[in-house]
């Protein structure tokens, strides 16, 4: 499960983590953005289902219809245990609410719930931000978030500068909420003009997973 405020690019990080399932395992991606009507996951579905990837959306899915209909099809993935399913949340604590409908499924599943964190987002420009936000989708979602991913970008503006101070407020973040940092995103082609970045990371543990640009709509 990703979860973020909107404009953390939780959407785009989820997108790449399915695909990257996608090359050895069946994989599925479920769009639980039942608040903003726009399901933006929807703009690469081409991309995923070319991976032979499984797109659940909403029933008014990529339209200005804000229907909160999830899909049955939903349920049917908990059953198939040969399915690896990624969520992508909604991104405030409204969105994340339709979660806790499955709360039961998802804890037995002990699922991997990430918080996607920007710093560059205005509402995450901060660590105290980041954690009203963090506590704020847990608790509506009624699950455990298990661990941090930085997505402190730009996109095609970011820096290695960003990326460094991204890092470091991810790591505060980490010391606050006692969950570990399980990786950091970031553009292929920004990632490799930060080396500095790069060698930190690679010291203290921390992976840097590539990703590229998927969704066409606008950056959630």
């Amino acid at each position: 499960m990703f979860a973020g405020h909107y404009g953390s690019g939780k959407s785009e990080v989820a997108v790449n983590f399915t695909l990257s399932l996608a090359a050895c395992h069946r994989a599925a991606i479920v769009d639980f953005d039942i608040i903003n009507p726009y399901f933006r996951t929807a703009s690469a579905r081409a991309a995923l289902e070319s991976k032979g990837v499984r797109v659940v959306a909403p029933i008014y899915a990529n339209t200005n219809i804000d229907v909160p209909a999830l899909p049955a099809e939903i349920s049917a993935l908990f059953d198939d245990k040969q399915v690896k399913a990624v969520f992508d949340v909604g991104g405030d604590s409204a969105g994340a609410r339709a979660v806790s409908r499955y709360r039961d499924d998802f804890l037995s599943e002990r699922t991997e719930c990430f918080f996607v964190f920007n710093l560059r987002r205005p509402e995450t420009s901060t660590v105290c931000k980041a954690a009203e936000i963090f506590y704020a989708i847990q608790k509506s979602a009624r699950l455990p978030f298990t661990a941090i991913v930085n997505n402190t970008n730009l996109l095609s503006d970011t820096s290695e500068r960003d990326l460094s101070e991204g890092l470091d407020a991810a790591l505060e973040l980490s010391d606050r909420l006692s969950l570990p940092v399980a990786f950091s995103a970031a553009m292929e082609c920004v990632a490799a003009g930060a080396p500095d970045f790069c060698a930190r990371s690679a010291r203290l543990g921390i992976p840097i997973f590539c990703i590229g640009k998927y969704i066409s709509m606008d950056y959630k």
